[in-house]
């Protein structure tokens, strides 16, 4: 084996030992989390408009989502994270606006930093994500809108 399938070995190693959703949950989690925010109802033509998703897709989420245990639907059609589900969705939604005023910071364009955070914030890890936080938390993120 060369250098780098080693090294490329290694990490896949590492990162399996932690329990991960799949990205396409973690982004249903956030979507929910950012359409509830204000205490507005969410149902599952708001999730499949807002990521521009076929409604038969969501409801097949949906009901993974239900099985996993992240949400509950209630008899009338609305979803809620569960406390669970809610904790995780808020890291996520924290790490996309961390990585997204990182990316502004460093010049990046608002709507590909925008874009690009969706994909970061799902694979950096844990020790990156905190160092990056702590940097833009110091005050080193110069003019950029904290609530992103």
């Amino acid at each position: 084996m060369g250098v780098l399938t080693v090294r490329v070995y290694s990490i896949m190693k590492a990162m399996s030992g932690k329990e991960q959703l799949s990205e396409s949950i973690e982004m249903y989690l956030e979507t929910i989390l950012i359409l509830s925010k204000d205490g507005k109802d969410v149902r599952q033509a708001d999730i499949a408009r807002a990521l521009d998703f076929s409604r038969p897709t969501v409801h097949i989420a949906i009901r993974k989502m239900i099985a996993d245990g992240l949400i509950a639907v209630r008899d009338d059609g609305l979803i809620v994270l569960l406390p669970d589900a809610r904790k995780l969705a808020e890291n996520i939604y924290e790490r996309h606006k961390t990585f997204t005023r990182f990316l502004i910071h460093l010049g990046v364009d608002p709507d590909t930093a925008e874009m690009d955070a969706c994909r970061i914030e799902h694979y950096v890890s844990e020790q990156t994500f905190q160092k990056i936080k702590e940097f833009c938390e110091s005050g080193r993120c110069k003019g950029l809108d904290q609530s992103l």
